[in-house]
């Protein structure tokens, strides 16, 4: 596991301080070594966090031939059976590490070699031979890549976009799309980033650069599917035996290893399957709130106690100004995920103990387990002509009753449904999310950030165009699925993942999240994720009788944070702050009156506006950071 970063400069030498500049942003990625790689204008550099091959695995690396050069993020699965594979092509090898059958990989099979490649990863590698640099990003987009073509001859690349900003020249001014973009969504969606001079290479895709031009291309999607009836029998069989080996592929390391546990359905899977493999209890970590509706901490002590793991959790408390101003550094985009906290906590817990910590994202976006999509199931069921009316009716009655200081229940279930309700019904289904209207942009932009008028219709703009179309190759709930996993999976949960998990110096693996189990899940019939009323409706009658009844079908709670109650008290002083009418005009994107009645309808308890506030909040801790020259 290593942060990357580099650049491809045409008539003028690497400048090595400026490469080393690039490479000190992004220490905490790998605190273990450094490396660094000139040829004329080509610089690679590298931050290593050890994990395979200790003693041997620097980088940047060379092929065996010496006409290839890489640089490496991940983790490779199967870099064992593709080690074998070169070496019956008389291949020999230096190391043990997977960063040396990557590029060794590349030399033999060509651009195609990425389709080879199982695990998590970003890359760079260079090609003397050809003179040309290729990028490429792993199928789900665990990790990242940000990228800048600079006089439309430089190009630099980095994991993190602080590591791009040292090279001179690097245009800071916010892309205000994409920053429309992360006010309705929560995160910025790829190719776009927060900066118009920086771009994400979307996951699935590789990059080449050769000759000044920038060719992006997509190497993987999920399949075409052929929905079939399979036997229910045979599907859990595969399904159990996939998960097992997934499982046990992220369990390959040199260091010591545990896992998250939260005590819902998918970390409670991931620790079954561990306690299965491992000869020796495995350690897993959780975290809580003094908020009770807020903690699963008992649900995670049964499953440790089930599986006699090594447990250790901690309690997040309220107190957590001076975090809020750290996590805002370490995010070089604004994100507006409240689960980035205990995200940090729990990573921070386990790095005391491990370096490796596999988890369970991504289990609802591939079998369907948020709630929002039993609420799409019942939104169009109230579309039919006849009960049309209901929706305005609903509307007008949730309207008027305060939201609940509650994680959830009624009254904030169907405040958010009835909010729902008010977007196209192809707009409902991003995780019922959408926190900014048109008609709230209205008042809440400025002429100056309306200038560019945006379409508040996401199947207009790229890149969900291009994935709602792509969706209707499935059927029902498969294609709400297909669009979570290649929008709020990608670019919220797995940014928010890979820079906590950074931050702390941890690794975080996905099992959930092999290629090859998630297109096994989008193989099955839709009515297989919700059915009678029940999200994830396979995996949960799956892994029956491995998991007790009460951990499979109790209520889905999410990884969350009481930030709706924060603002109002621990965190109003930096609200107030941050959110100031001297601050929100001084930046001239926002209507500072309309800001200003948000935030005395929250505090008052008329509207719950904590998305809204705590997204503006975000965005101004980040500008604070990065976006100033």
């Amino acid at each position: 596991m290593c942060g990357i970063c580099g650049f491809f400069q045409f008539e003028k030498e690497a400048d090595e301080a400026t490469l080393k500049r690039m490479n000190d942003q992004i220490v905490h990625r790998g605190p273990d070594d450094d490396g660094f790689f000139y040829h004329a204008g080509i610089g690679l550099a590298a931050r290593r966090l050890s994990i395979i091959d200790l003693s041997t695995g620097h980088q940047p690396l060379c092929s065996q031939s010496g006409n290839s050069w890489i640089t490496y993020n991940g983790e490779v699965y199967n870099f064992k059976e593709l080690r074998l594979e070169l070496e019956q092509r008389g291949c020999t090898f230096r190391s043990q590490s997977d960063t040396e059958v990557v590029v060794n990989l590349y030399e033999e099979f060509g651009l195609d070699f990425v389709k080879k490649l199982r695990g998590m990863f970003a890359f760079a590698i260079y090609d003397k031979k050809n003179d040309r640099l290729i990028l490429a990003r792993d199928h789900i987009g665990k990790k990242p890549l940000y990228y800048c073509v600079k006089e439309n001859r430089n190009l630099i690349f980095g994991s993190e976009i602080k590591a791009i900003l040292p090279y001179p020249g690097i245009d800071r001014s916010v892309d205000l799309e994409a920053l429309d973009f992360f006010l309705t969504l929560e995160y910025v969606p790829a190719p776009y980033s927060i900066l118009a001079s920086v771009k994400k290479l979307p996951a699935g895709h590789i990059l080449v650069y050769e000759k000044g031009r920038v060719s992006v291309s997509e190497y993987w999607d999920v399949p075409a599917a052929h929905e079939s009836r399979p036997d229910f029998a045979l599907a859990r069989e595969e399904f159990l035996c996939l998960l097992e080996e997934s499982v046990r592929l992220r369990m390959i390391s040199d260091v010591p290893l545990g896992a998250f546990l939260s005590g819902g359905i998918d970390s409670s899977a991931i620790v079954a399957m561990m306690a299965k493999i491992s000869p020796v209890p495995i350690k897993t970590f959780s975290i809580g709130f003094e908020e009770k509706s807020y903690s699963e901490l008992p649900y995670s002590r049964q499953i440790a106690k089930k599986f006699k793991t090594d447990h250790c959790e901690k309690i997040l408390s309220a107190d957590i100004r001076d975090l809020v101003m750290k996590l805002a550094a370490c995010l070089d985009e604004p994100l507006g995920d409240f689960s980035n906290f205990p995200t940090y906590l729990v990573a921070r817990s386990a790095r005391e103990k491990v370096t490796v910590a596999l988890s369970g994202d991504g289990g609802d976006e591939i079998f369907g387990g948020y709630e929002h999509y039993l609420a799409q199931k019942l939104a169009h069921f109230i579309d039919a002509p006849p009960l049309r009316p209901l929706r305005t009716l609903i509307a007008q009655s949730m309207h008027i009753i305060p939201p609940s200081t509650l994680k959830k229940g009624l009254i904030n279930r169907s405040k958010r449904f009835a909010e729902g309700l008010g977007n196209s019904a192809v707009d409902r289904h991003f995780r019922w999310m959408l926190f900014l209207t048109a008609a709230q942009k209205s008042r809440l932009y400025t002429p100056a950030f309306q200038k560019d008028s945006f379409s508040h219709d996401l199947t207009e703009r790229e890149p969900f165009a291009s994935f709602f179309k792509r969706s209707r190759q499935f059927s029902g709930i498969n294609q709400d699925l297909y669009l979570d996993l290649k929008t709020y999976l990608t670019d919220d949960i797995m940014v928010k993942v890979d820079r906590m998990t950074m931050a702390a110096s941890l690794e975080a693996r996905a099992p959930l999240l092999d290629y090859k189990l998630v297109e096994f899940a989008f193989s099955l019939p839709a009515n297989w994720k919700v059915r009678n009323g029940t999200g994830k409706w396979f995996f949960k009658k799956a892994m029956e009788g491995i998991l007790d009844q009460k951990i499979l079908y109790r209520q889905k709670q999410g990884f969350s944070i009481p930030i709706k109650n924060w603002l109002k008290n621990e965190l109003r002083g930096l609200m107030l702050e941050t959110l100031s009418e001297k601050r929100i005009s001084a930046m001239g994107l926002f209507n500072p009156g309309y800001v200003q009645t948000m935030i005395q309808e929250h505090l008052h308890n008329r509207e719950n506006h904590s998305h809204r506030l705590w997204a503006l909040m975000q965005f101004h801790l980040w500008h604070d950071h990065y976006g100033k020259g």
